[in-house]
């Protein structure tokens, strides 16, 4: 109970933190009548919050139920319980997974393998009949770790505000509860793969069946992610049963163009039954032990050399195949907007460099192909320092520019690309994986040590979470402030790059690109 209460005053603490000081209301006016049935959450200002909605049921390693239906008044005012995680895969932990260290350190919502199908909706309204756009955010930390509360900034108010938008995030099963792949086993197991991936359908069904109900429009839904989040995002364009239940999609830094094949994943799940000592077949009963003794066999198998690699699956059911090689006919009619930082997973950019020094660094690292790499470097970075040459993305990177040629050679909905390569004065972090996030859901205000909350972050702040906006709500990014920004296609290569004067390159990097690799 301390625990809870805890979480709800950090809650109201952090809302109130983004805004002049008003008054959080509840009562009546803040009541919705789901198909489910009734839930109450609070008034923030002008926002109505309601957090840990429960979206469906499941039993473990099986595909996800509708929620059952409810007459009694349910309290929403607290985020829900997260998916259960190693504690190193936990991103508001001292030690965070991208090694921010600015993940939410004063809460942590308890782990709850049965409660974790929530959702959490952020709208201007639930009574004036406005068919508002909705956003579905979907969390990062790969397959494996996060949760929609993660990161301070993940919070959904001041981006609905912004916007006049409603804004949904989501938790869902993750790791060997999420993406074990146990068809090997057959039976009942038929469909045991993906489970993650079909919990956020769910949640998807859910908004189209709900989200009416709270000012939005079923029909105008974008989904968005970030690292994980994006890989997800991917992989949802790629699935029947997502089809329709969104219009638009944003992917960042999490560009996927494959997943697994059964021929690696389902030798797992028979190996796994076997390590627990249950039959390599639809006898298999996993529901007497622990999250913990589950992961410790999967430890174990690891030490022999089983490899689990949790992730999605192209299962031929569920996920027909690869997301983008090519990309899926299903969502070609989806605008997409796709994007890297210019050095995601370097976090310490402080050192200077000469040239001399920088060269030396590369050759140390890229070998014999040096040379060709420190020229395709400089020809696409001109006026880069020289320091820069030693941090800069090229795996996250090549995987949006191959995503968006996949999408753009279709001939359906366009795809526009861009470059994140602002980088925050106050700290060493530099343009590093997730620094948009503060920007895109307008909470620089809640990441202030990331993005060091300066006037020209604020100022930035407005513009990126524009464009986001803008591209929510019609499928373009253009907004006032930046250059006429086209959609990618081969011929022209074009490619935004977001900083305080935004410009738009084309093929400037192709080179560089082509000697990388896809990371996702």
């Amino acid at each position: 109970m301390n625990r809870i209460l805890s979480a709800l005053l950090l809650t109201l603490l952090v809302t109130v933190s983004n805004m002049q000081a008003q008054p959080i209301t509840a009562g009546q006016h803040t009541r919705v009548e789901t198909i489910y049935g009734p839930i109450e959450g609070y008034q923030d200002g002008s926002i109505f919050t309601f957090k840990g909605i429960r979206y469906a049921k499941s039993e473990r390693f099986m595909p996800p139920q509708a929620p059952d239906k409810f007459t009694e008044l349910r309290q929403c005012k607290v985020y829900g319980p997260q998916a259960p995680q190693n504690e190193s895969l936990r991103w508001n932990d001292q030690n965070s997974q991208t090694d921010y260290g600015f993940g939410n350190q004063f809460v942590t919502e308890p782990m709850d393998e049965q409660g974790c199908l929530v959702l959490n909706v952020w709208t201007p309204s639930i009574n004036d009949q406005k068919r508002r756009s909705v956003f579905v955010w979907i969390h990062g930390g790969g397959y494996t770790g996060g949760s929609c509360h993660d990161l301070p900034c993940y919070e959904g108010r001041a981006l609905a505000e912004a916007g006049d938008i409603v804004v949904v995030s989501l938790n869902h099963r993750l790791n060997i509860l999420g993406y074990a792949d146990l068809t090997g086993l057959g039976g009942k197991y038929a469909q045991s793969v993906n489970l993650g991936m079909q919990d956020i359908v769910k949640a998807l069904e859910w908004v189209r069946d709900n989200i009416d109900r709270f000012g939005g429009n079923p029909a105008e839904v974008t989904i968005g992610g970030q690292s994980g989040g994006g890989g997800k995002v991917s992989t949802l364009l790629a699935m029947p049963s997502a089809k329709g239940l969104f219009k638009r999609a944003i992917v960042q830094s999490g560009s996927t163009l494959r997943q697994a094949l059964p021929e690696q994943t389902r030798p797992f799940g028979i190996a796994f039954a076997q390590e627990l000592g249950q039959p390599a077949t639809a006898q298999a009963d996993f529901s007497r032990y622990t999250y913990d003794e589950l992961n410790y066999a999967v430890s174990r198998m690891s030490q022999r050399g089983i490899r689990s690699g949790f992730s999605p699956v192209v299962d031929g059911t569920i996920l027909p195949q690869h997301p983008f090689e090519p990309a899926s006919p299903i969502s070609k009619d989806v605008p997409m907007l796709i994007g890297t930082d210019f050095n995601e997973f370097t976090f310490d950019i402080s050192r200077d460099m000469t040239w001399t020094e920088a060269e030396a660094a590369v050759r140390q690292r890229q070998g014999e192909r040096a040379d060709q790499y420190i020229a395709a470097f400089k020809k696409a970075y001109p006026k880069a320092e020289p320091k820069e040459m030693t941090y800069v993305d090229t795996g996250f990177r090549a995987g949006a520019v191959r995503q968006a040629a996949a999408k753009a050679a279709q001939g359906g909905a366009p795809a526009y690309l861009y470059l994140f390569t602002w980088k925050p004065e106050s700290n060493a972090l530099g343009a590093s994986h997730g620094m948009e996030l503060p920007f895109m859901l307008h909470n620089v205000s809640l990441q202030r040590e990331m993005t060091g909350a300066s006037s020209a972050a604020y100022k930035f702040e407005k513009l990126i979470s524009n464009i986001w906006i803008a591209f929510i709500k019609t499928g373009n990014p253009n907004v006032k402030g930046i250059p006429n920004w086209e959609p990618y296609n081969d011929e022209t290569g074009i490619t935004m790059i977001l900083d305080n004067r935004c410009e738009v390159r084309q093929h400037h990097d192709r080179e560089l690109m082509q000697m990388s690799r896809s990371i996702w």
